[in-house]
C-alpha cells in the first residue's frame, strides 16, 4: 500500500450498530467498530495476548473485549483492562495491537495508511459529488490485486473488444492520444476513440485540440475512480485492497436528474444491472491477467493509448518512493 493516503475500504453500510466487523483489508486482518459518538475504531485482529481474532469478540461501551481472556481494547489499539490482573491494576504499554486511523464520510469508511495525526488531510473524493447526487451500487470481489483492477478502468483502448453490447458499441478501435493531465494526486484523462476508415492513424496527444470538450474520466490516487457521464450522472468505483490476489469494487451510480423521493431510489436502483453487464464483461478478462499485480517496470509491450494507464504506475511508484519525482 501507498503510505499517507486515505484508502475507502467499505461502504458504511457493512459496519452495523453496536457490532464488530472482521474484514481482510490492505493485505491485513483488521477490525472495525463504531463508538458511541459516531467514530470509528479500527485495529489489528489478533489479540496480543494468545493470537485470537477480536472480531469475534463483544463490544463493552466504545471498548472491543477479546472473546478468549476478556481483554478490553480502545481505538489505539491499547489494552485498558486484564481481567485477570484485576480492574485496579495498570496494563503495561507493550500490552496493544496496531491501529488505523478511520473515518466515515460520503457513505464509505475510509483508512489512513500513515502515523495517526491530529489533523489529517481530507478525504479526497470528488468534490461535486459530495452534495446533490444520489446514488445505488453493488460491491464484489474480484481474483486480481487492486492495482489491475484500477488500470482496467482507465484502459481506454478495451472498449471495441470487451463491451461489443454495451459501452463499445460503434467500434470505435482508433484510440486518439488520449491525453493525461494531473492536479495533485488526481489525474484526469480526455478519450477520443474513432472508427477506423483505413485512411486514419491515431493522433498524438499533442495533437488533440479543444481536449477539455471531451468526454473525460477521472482516477483519485489512491483507489477512487469516476467516469464523468454528464454534469448529472457520474459512476464512481471504490479499489478497496484485500490481499495481493483479491479487491473488493464497490460501484455506485450517481445522478441528479431524478429528485422525486421514491422514483430517485428507483432509478438508482434500476442502474445496477446495467453496470453489474459492464463490470462483469472486464471481470472475465481481467482475471486472466498475469501477473495479477501490476508494476512500474514489468515486461509489457504498452502502446500510445495506454497512457493513462503508465501514468498511474509512475505515480504509484513516486508515492511509494521507488522512483524520485521530477518536475
Amino acid at each position: 500500500m501507498i503510505k499517507n493516503m486515505w484508502y475507502g475500504i467499505l461502504e458504511s453500510k457493512e459496519l452495523k450498530g453496536k457490532q464488530a466487523i472482521g474484514v481482510t483489508r490492505l493485505n491485513e486482518k483488521l477490525v472495525l467498530w463504531r463508538q458511541s459518538n459516531g467514530s470509528i475504531g479500527c485495529i489489528a485482529d489478533k489479540c496480543c495476548h494468545r493470537g485470537a481474532a477480536l472480531s469475534g469478540g463483544w463490544l463493552k461501551e466504545d471498548e472491543l473485549i477479546c472473546p478468549f481472556h476478556g481483554f478490553a481494547y480502545d481505538t489505539s489499539g491499547k489494552v485498558i483492562l486484564i481481567p485477570a490482573n484485576g480492574k485496579a491494576a495498570p496494563v503495561s504499554e507493550r500490552y496493544k495491537v496496531h491501529a488505523y486511523q478511520a473515518v466515515e464520510k460520503y457513505g464509505f469508511i475510509w483508512v489512513w495508511t500513515g502515523d495517526y495525526k491530529d489533523t489529517a488531510p481530507e478525504i479526497p473524493f470528488f468534490e461535486e459529488l459530495r452534495e446533490g447526487f444520489s446514488y445505488g451500487g453493488f460491491g464484489e470481489v474480484w481474483d486480481v490485486h487492486y492495482t489491475r483492477a484500477i488500470e482496467n478502468q482507465l484502459d481506454v483502448v478495451h472498449l471495441p473488444y470487451v463491451h461489443t453490447d454495451s459501452i463499445g458499441r460503434g467500434n470505435r478501435t482508433i484510440v486518439n492520444g488520449p491525453v493525461v493531465e494531473w492536479e495533485n494526486d488526481r489525474m484526469t484523462f480526455y478519450v477520443n476513440n474513432v472508427t477506423d476508415d483505413g485512411k486514419s492513424v491515431a493522433k498524438k496527444a499533442s495533437e488533440i485540440e479543444d481536449y477539455k470538450s471531451l468526454f473525460s474520466l477521472q482516477l483519485q490516487m489512491p483507489n477512487t475512480w469516476q467516469n464523468r457521464i454528464s454534469d448529472q450522472v457520474r459512476i464512481v468505483a471504490v479499489f478497496a485492497p484485500i490481499d495481493e490476489t483479491h479487491t473488493k469494487i464497490y460501484v455506485r451510480f450517481y445522478q441528479k436528474f431524478m429528485k422525486i423521493p421514491g422514483l430517485k431510489q428507483l432509478v438508482n436502483l434500476m442502474s445496477t444491472p446495467a453496470n453489474k453487464h459492464v463490470f462483469h464483461q472486464d471481470r472475465k478478462v481481467v482475471n486472466t491477467q498475469i501477473p495479477v499485480k501490476s508494476e512500474f517496470v514489468m515486461g509489457e509491450n504498452l502502446i500510445p493509448g495506454d497512457a493513462p494507464i503508465l501514468q498511474y504506475r509512475k505515480k504509484r511508484a513516486q508515492l511509494k518512493g521507488e522512483i524520485p519525482v521530477r518536475e
